[in-house]
Order: structure tokens, then C-alpha cells, then sequence
């Protein structure tokens, strides 16, 4: 069930994508619910995929 928390996870933050602070809340959410390692992976997917989307940068400061 863990995996499947990680995948819902992204999805959510993938389709909330176009609202910054939406963004962020949400990824505040999920470093509150996964587990030390999904938060690493979370961290790499985050890396990849806000190089398309450079606005959300400001919002990898939940992960820290």
C-alpha cells in the first residue's frame, strides 16, 4: 500500500501543478504522510519534473 501512497501522491501533485500554492500545500501533505525513503524518491521525481516547470522550485523547501 505504501507504493500505491507514493504513485497517488505524485499524481495529485502532477495535476495540482498549475497553482503554486496549491502545489505547495499538497507537498507539504505528502512529506507528512510518506515514509523517509518515498520522501527521498519523492525528492528525485521533484528534481525532474521542476525542471519543466521552474515556478515550483520555490516549493522544494518543504522537503528539507
Amino acid at each position: 500500500m505504501a507504493r500505491a501512497m507514493f504513485d497517488y501522491t505524485k499524481t495529485i501533485l502532477e495535476r495540482v501543478s498549475f497553482d503554486v500554492d496549491l502545489f505547495c500545500k499538497e507537498l507539504q501533505k505528502a512529506v507528512d504522510r510518506l515514509l523517509p525513503y518515498e520522501i527521498d524518491e519523492l525528492r528525485i521525481w521533484l528534481k525532474q519534473f521542476t525542471l519543466q516547470k521552474p515556478n515550483l522550485n520555490e516549493c522544494l523547501i518543504y522537503l528539507k
